[in-house]
């Protein structure tokens, strides 16, 4: 019988899977794709901390968080945060993860947006790609099971108390259920659902999430959607705030800086896209750093550059627009990753630990997700100790018939282009500027989109490796985001962070509260609670 069941193979995943298994837990690891293909190692700048309190302070960077927050979280929960940044990053550093040094041998530290130091951390401009394959390497080593390419369909739920998941394995289409004393959902955000302008991949689109939901718990703050400022403007792939840290200028097509580039990325998102839909290009500017110092330092933006745009930044300038990148809303947790259901916990993007609030810092994602990572393994490593486990007869019989169905429906519509559909809509309505009337017209949308897709099945009816049958469910998982995110925005008649409203400009102290999303009797729950 397994402990802790750890669903995504993130940064926050492996960093749960090695602290529950250093606390003698048995301990497995599915995911739906694999450790090196997560979202975590499109986090190129770096990671925070303070690590020489000279110039700096953890106070300092507790303000700088919760200041970014807008005032949308728990100054406890960012206090821990901040206080074992420190021994995280150490720790990360001695399992092998390779940090830029400077000549006395620190780890080198670059500024970035909405902090008041230096004070992160970085491995060139590749820093979550490198965490991830330590991390991934020291699993490996501590002899952890993976399960990789199985995709989660439901939560086995029964009076509040979890005890494992049901899978679809997408290399065979066999459903298969998986029971643990404890479960931990690890499974990212879902920026991705902005498919056609996200950084993120296709597949990171909040499944996690929707089952959590789906099976009881507790949704927060699901309305705050970040838009990184700095994407190529032809295909939204992310140029990393490190470009801004080592010293890139944002300029307008007469070559003009109109933003300090170091502000936070809500304000600069917002400066770009105003420009954007003026039909006014925006440029970042690199020229001035040289080359040699853009190969040592930012040498993957010099590449995507190149690649993707065909640009030699260090002789030309570099189109860019903003794009969704990040989510801040998702499982409501403790300080403990505890969710609203007993012996479910959650950590790293697909959770609300009341971090990041209205607004994330750059270079705290990747802080959150190992510090939090390791609380969570060690909490549910704890907790499945205590449990005796009483044999589940949980039945996945509703999930087999389920998948039936699909197979059994006509392919009458292309169900990509709904998800085509849905994206551009999504950017459009609840991109960086929303309003009452674009909240509405998305939200009949999606209800529009909900009454089709029972009619739509898929036109490959094989088991295995169905890519047409997990591309379905994800759109599912979609739709349903897609309708609460909407929702979501709609109560909250302010402007505050990344949730901008024309129609409600101004921060609103009546809303400085985090909404929540429940789903009971088929219904959706929808409301705000105080920070306690």
């Amino acid at each position: 019988m397994l402990d802790v069941l750890i669903i995504g193979s993130g940064g926050a995943g492996l960093s749960a899977a090695l602290s529950a298994k250093k606390n003698s837990s048995n301990v497995l690891v599915v995911s739906k794709t694999y450790p090196t293909h997560s979202q975590t190692v499109q986090a190129q700048g770096g990671i925070n901390g303070v690590l020489y309190e000279a110039d700096d302070s953890v106070e300092t960077h507790i303000n700088d968080t919760y200041k970014a927050s807008y005032n949308l979280s728990k100054k406890e929960n960012i206090e821990y945060l901040c206080k074992n940044a420190k021994d995280t990053i150490l720790w990360l550093d001695s399992i092998g993860v390779p940090f830029n040094r400077e000549e006395n041998a620190h780890i080198s530290q670059r500024k970035f947006g909405g902090t008041k130091q230096i004070r992160t951390c970085y491995s060139s401009d590749y820093t979550g790609l490198k965490i991830v394959h330590t991390l991934f390497d020291q699993c490996i080593k501590e002899e952890i099971e993976f399960k990789n390419e199985y995709f989660l369909l439901e939560l086995i739920v029964e009076n509040n108390i979890c005890s494992g998941a049901v899978f679809i394995d997408i290399k065979s289409g066999n459903i298969e259920k998986i029971l643990a004393k404890t479960t931990i959902l690890a499974t990212g955000g879902y920026a991705g659902i902005y498919s056609n302008n996200t950084t993120n991949s296709y597949s990171n689109n909040g499944d996690g999430i929707v089952a959590a939901l789906k099976a009881g718990a507790k949704l927060s703050n699901m309305e705050f959607v970040q838009f990184h400022p700095t994407t190529l403007a032809t295909n939204s792939i992310l140029i990393s705030e490190s470009a801004r840290g080592e010293g890139a200028y944002l300029v307008d097509e007469n070559g003009n800086r109109f933003i300090d580039e170091l502000s936070t990325r809500d304000e600069i998102s917002k400066a770009i896209y105003e420009k954007n839909m003026k039909n006014e290009k925006v440029y970042l500017d690199f020229r001035h750093l040289g080359l040699e110092k853009i190969n040592k330092l930012i040498p993957q933006e010099r590449k995507l550059a190149l690649e993707f745009s065909n640009v030699k930044i260090e002789n030309e300038l570099l189109e860019i627009k903003p794009s969704a990148h990040y989510t801040m809303g998702g499982i409501s947790v403790d300080i403990d990753c505890q969710s609203s259901i007993s012996n479910l916990f959650a950590c790293g993007e697909c959770a609300d630990a009341s971090i990041h609030g209205a607004n994330r810092l750059g270079g705290n994602s990747l802080l959150e997700i190992t510090v939090f990572g390791q609380k969570a393994g060690l909490n549910a490593s704890d907790k499945a100790k205590n449990i005796v486990f009483d044999e589940v007869k949980f039945d996945i019989n509703d999930s087999m018939n389920y998948i039936s169905t699909i197979y059994d429906k006509e392919n009458s519509t292309n169900l990509y282009l709904i998800k085509d559909n849905l994206s551009t809509n999504l950017f459009k309505n609840l991109g960086l500027f929303r309003d009452e009337e674009k909240i509405d017209e998305m939200i009949f949308l999606v209800e529009e989109i909900e009454k089709e897709f029972p009619k739509i099945g898929i036109s490959d009816k094989s088991k295995v490796y169905n890519k047409n049958l997990i591309d379905y469910l994800e759109l599912k998982n979609s739709i349903e985001l897609s309708k609460i995110i909407s929702l979501c925005a709609k109560q909250r008649k302010e402007s505050r962070g990344s949730h901008y409203r024309s129609d409600y400009q101004m921060l609103d102290d009546n809303y400085s509260k985090s909404s929540f999303v429940e789903y009971k009797e088929s219904q959706y729950t929808i409301g705000f609670e105080d920070l306690i």
